[in-house]
């Protein structure tokens, strides 16, 4: 086997390998052979068919089985003789003439870059510090009860915050503009929900009362052709009702899913989650910064069949949370985080194979338990978890660049940032 490389465009590498013909004809003659022990043709008795006959009516067939499995094996001893480190499957280009005499093939394939780590210790991490306080609690508490509010009808004028029932029509120089008018439909004020100017100019507005609101659609707006032009809505409210929170008590914690109705669990266990949602945006913002600081220190060269398999991965994964497999996505959706993500995959496991990082199993299962700790039933999705290598993987994965931060923050200059719960929270979305 005679072997040859060339370097292509980047990380592109072209292998030309060149086998000999006798090594061909035997796999193909090893394959007749197995072809022979059941093969039925009229004349001859089963195992007993010269092998001419079975080149004349399989060869083609034999032939073509006989060049995949030289390539799969001959393919990994040149990659392994080459010292070649591959970035994906390679392209493979038959080269076989019709006598025999000459099998080969050219392989085209990225491989992956070498690098060598750099320091990040010029670097600087800012470490949110924040807690759970009391007055978080009461906010969090506030919104969840805003979550399961009613509605009561009020004899006064509308407030923010209320809703009314309103039955309108909007014109658009004169005309009256389809999807912009509705029958006893509910609106909110302060929702954010309609134009901009609707519902504020429903503000002091009653039971039985009409207005007129001149407003202009957006910029923007989802009808094309009406951004950006003059409206006028005809409004009548039949009715104004105001929210009613309920009380934090027993049938509020039921609701929740606190099933006994404890009201000091409630809180509890909402206080639990908030801290580890704290938790998760610290460690969240630190890590987006560690991962800034090594991406900045250590730029590669870009592998276009590693990020073209990230592209294709990340396409099928929005097709099926949307539920459309056929929705068309271009690939500039998706470029930049894919480019981003290869680079760091690559950047990370150097950075574990340098410093002999093992993933950490005592943080995998604390992992798994904080998250099973959000279920009703903790030890079975501990279990369902645990059941799959599959299911597992991206725990370990995720512990594993926790990891690798950890080795980052002992490098870089770290500084405590003092933040809000409500800052750092809000900051995120």
């Amino acid at each position: 086997m005679q072997v040859s490389v060339e370097s292509g465009e980047g990380l592109e590498r072209r292998m030309t390998v060149d086998l000999s013909a006798e090594r061909f004809e035997a796999e193909v003659e090893k394959r007749l052979r197995q072809v022979a022990r059941n093969a039925r043709i009229a004349g001859f008795r089963p195992g007993k068919v010269p092998l001419k006959i079975l080149r004349q009516r399989f060869g083609g067939q034999v032939s073509g089985e006989a060049f995949e499995e030289l390539v799969r094996s001959s393919f990994a001893e040149a990659v392994a003789q080459q010292n070649l480190l591959l970035a994906g499957a390679p392209q493979i280009m038959p080269s076989i003439d019709d006598a025999g005499k000459h099998c080969g093939y050219t392989a085209t394939f990225d491989i992956l870059p070498t690098f060598e780590l750099s320091s990040i210790a010029e670097a600087v991490i800012r470490r949110p510090v924040a807690e759970v306080g009391d007055a978080d609690l009461a906010a969090m508490l506030d919104r969840l009860r805003q979550q399961r509010k009613t509605w009561a009808t009020v004899d006064r004028p509308a407030e923010n915050g209320d809703r009314v029932r309103a039955s309108f029509t909007g014109t658009v120089d004169g005309e009256e503009v389809a999807g912009a008018s509705a029958q006893d439909r509910t609106v909110e004020l302060g929702a954010g929900r309609l134009i901009p100017g609707f519902e504020e100019g429903l503000i002091g507005i009653s039971a039985g009362e009409s207005r007129t609101l001149d407003l202009t659609f957006p910029e923007g707006y989802q009808a094309p052709q009406l951004a950006g032009k003059p409206v006028t809505f005809q409004v009548a409210v039949s009715a104004v009702e105001a929210p009613v929170l309920p009380e934090i008590d027993a049938e509020l914690a039921r609701a929740y899913g606190v099933a006994d109705g404890d009201v000091e669990r409630f809180r509890t266990d909402v206080r639990a989650n908030m801290q580890r949602e704290l938790r998760s945006r610290i460690q969240g913002r630190i890590k987006n910064q560690v991962m800034d600081a090594i991406l900045a220190a250590n730029p590669i060269p870009e592998t276009g069949t590693l990020v073209r398999q990230e592209i294709g991965a990340r396409r099928e994964q929005t097709r099926q949370n949307a539920g459309a497999t056929d929705m068309q996505l271009p690939d500039v959706l998706f470029e930049e985080s894919a480019k981003r993500r290869v680079a760091l995959g690559l950047i990370i496991a150097e950075v574990v194979k340098r410093n002999h990082i093992v993933v950490d199993r005592n943080r995998v299962r604390a992992a798994v338990e904080e998250m099973a700790a959000t279920y009703e039933d903790p030890a079975e999705v501990m279990d369902h978890i645990y059941a799959s290598k599959e299911r597992l993987a991206p725990f370990e994965t995720m512990v594993l660049e926790d990891q690798v931060v950890d080795w980052a923050l002992g490098q870089a200059r770290v500084e405590d940032e003092p933040m809000s719960f409500k800052g750092l929270t809000e900051a995120a979305h």
